[in-house]
């Protein structure tokens, strides 16, 4: 789950990160009244789950109220097309107005989990403002890396390092040092995937600050953290993807034209490169769960067909904890509710596969058995393509 800009610095205050002086504003009146209130020159900045708002026209700096408030006007309400939305861009429904304040540096700053060491890590960079990614491909030489033993914690001295490593000298390794492990203390606090400061501004008074504010999390732990689960925002979420966390469904769509159907993650991961190989594109990563039932594939199967960019459909079952006789009677039963008009491709697996593959021969509906995982791909990518009759 991902959360605002705003919301993120709020957690990374309740934890000690200094960030500017700023509220959020979901009209141009409540824009100008906050950036009253503060003073001086401020910045208006959408509120978008996406990067490269400054680039798309989403951030921009106001030299009093009067101008705030024409500012959001602007914003609010428009759809921001970044590099990360898409070509169809995120509408803007809110603003962060915070202080404007002098840059003598930016720094590039973040925790994530790293899986192959199974521990936490933090990033730091003297590159800041600039996307992460484009760093390691150009400089990778600039790119800080500090490894935190998951069981003692983040301590001073693995600060100290990162600090010194960013050149820092004087009264900002201190002020360093206070920062990092407060960002840690939001990171390991709201059980979070991702915790970014990007930049992580130097003033020409000397203060570190989290100028951005980026935080992802663990969805499996999310049940511990209702208040985090409170920030969440459906409206930057895919309508689709909103519909299936519903059902406890793992959805995730894609720009391919084939739907795929599978139960396990690293099943559905399999099907959707063996669909590649086969010259076709998922349209989706969809796994219904090692104990799916009748309904839980019908409603999976709803909303697959739900993308128009579906042109054919595979579903792809192993039956070791689920029976695939159960499989097939919650296909057969969503496809005579739903008006289905692509080809649907079944390869069943596994405990009772011959009984469901029966039960799909004798339903009536225009299904295709397939008899390998391979021959399952091949005939999809056709059908879905057009190539076959």
């Amino acid at each position: 789950m991902k959360i605002h800009e705003y919301q993120a610095k709020a957690i990374f205050a309740r934890h000690g990160v200094p960030i500017p002086r700023g509220e959020v504003a979901r009209t141009p009146a409540e824009a100008r009244e906050i950036a009253k209130r503060i003073g001086g020159r401020v910045v208006v900045k959408a509120q978008i789950h996406a990067g490269g708002r400054g680039k798309g026209g989403g951030i921009k700096v106001a030299g009093g109220p009067e101008e705030a408030e024409s500012i959001a006007r602007a914003i609010i309400g428009m759809t921001l097309v970044t590099h990360q939305t898409g070509p169809a861009g995120r509408v803007v429904r809110c603003v962060l107005v915070e202080e404007a304040l002098e840059v003598a540096k930016e720094y590039y700053l973040s925790i994530v989990v790293d899986r192959a060491a199974a521990s936490p890590v933090m990033m730091a960079s003297t590159e800041g403002g600039m996307d992460i990614e484009e760093v390691a491909a150009k400089s990778p030489e600039k790119i800080v890396k500090e490894w935190i033993d998951p069981v003692a914690g983040f301590q001073p001295f693995n600060a100290r390092r990162v600090a010194f490593a960013l050149g820092l000298e004087g009264p900002l390794v201190g002020k360093a040092t206070s920062l990092m492990a407060a960002l840690y203390k939001s990171f390991e606090g709201t059980d979070a995937s991702l915790a970014e400061i990007n930049p992580l501004l130097l003033t020409k008074g000397g203060d570190l600050l989290a100028l951005d504010a980026k935080m992802g999390f663990d969805d499996n732990a999310l049940f511990r953290h209702p208040d985090v689960v409170e920030l969440r925002d459906v409206n930057e979420e895919d309508p689709l993807e909103v519909e299936a966390s519903k059902f406890n469904l793992n959805y995730i769509k894609l720009d391919g034209t084939v739907g795929c159907m599978v139960n396990g993650a690293g099943l559905a991961m399999a099907t959707m490169d063996i669909i590649k190989l086969a010259g076709g594109e998922p349209a989706n990563f969809l796994d219904v769960g090692g104990g799916a039932s009748a309904q839980q594939v019908e409603n999976a199967f709803r909303i697959l067909l739900s993308d128009r960019n579906v042109k054919g459909v595979l579903i792809n079952i192993f039956g070791g904890i689920v029976r695939c006789d159960l499989v097939a009677q919650g296909v057969v039963g969503a496809v005579e509710k739903i008006e289905v008009k692509v080809p649907i491709v079944v390869r069943l697996e596994g405990t009772n596969s011959k009984e469901g593959a029966e039960i799909l021969r004798k339903s009536g509906l225009a299904f295709t058995v397939a008899e390998s995982f391979k021959d399952a791909a091949a005939r999809v990518v056709a059908l879905a393509s057009g190539r076959a009759s």
